[in-house]
């Protein structure tokens, strides 16, 4: 599982799903544009459901756990893309789904919960090298 932090919120996705989402995210802020995302919660949270308003001058933070980068499926970037680029802005949604899939509730699980800032969470292993 590896996070996504904005604003304070800590919100949990699957590595793969992750690396799809940053792409499309940072497209979007490379063109100075703010957008909508959604998703749909984990159990843990209450399966409800959740939105974040991005806009390009607030930080965001992408952890990953795995240690190899994800495989890029272009398909799923481009679906990710047309639903961030839709009134309804970015649906999370799982590998092989639509937007309007989405919509009827096959959007991809997560969890969020409000946590300290980023500086404070992160720990540098000094051996490591940069």
């Amino acid at each position: 599982m590896g996070t996504l932090q904005y604003d304070g919120i800590l919100i949990e996705f699957d590595d793969r799903l992750l690396a799809h989402l940053q792409i499309v995210i940072v497209q979007k802020i490379r063109r100075g544009e703010s957008f909508l995302m959604s998703w749909r919660d984990s159990s843990e949270t209450g399966s409800g459901r959740s939105a974040i308003w991005i806009h390009p001058t607030q930080n965001l933070y992408f952890k990953f756990y795995g240690s190899r980068p994800s495989a890029i499926n272009l398909e799923w970037v481009e679906e990710l893309m047309n639903s961030a680029n839709s009134p309804r802005g970015l649906l999370v949604m799982a590998e092989g789904s639509s937007a309007t899939e989405a919509t009827d509730g096959d959007i991809a699980r997560s969890t969020s919960a409000r946590r300290r800032p980023v500086a404070q969470r992160v720990k540098v292993d000094p051996a490591s090298p940069e």
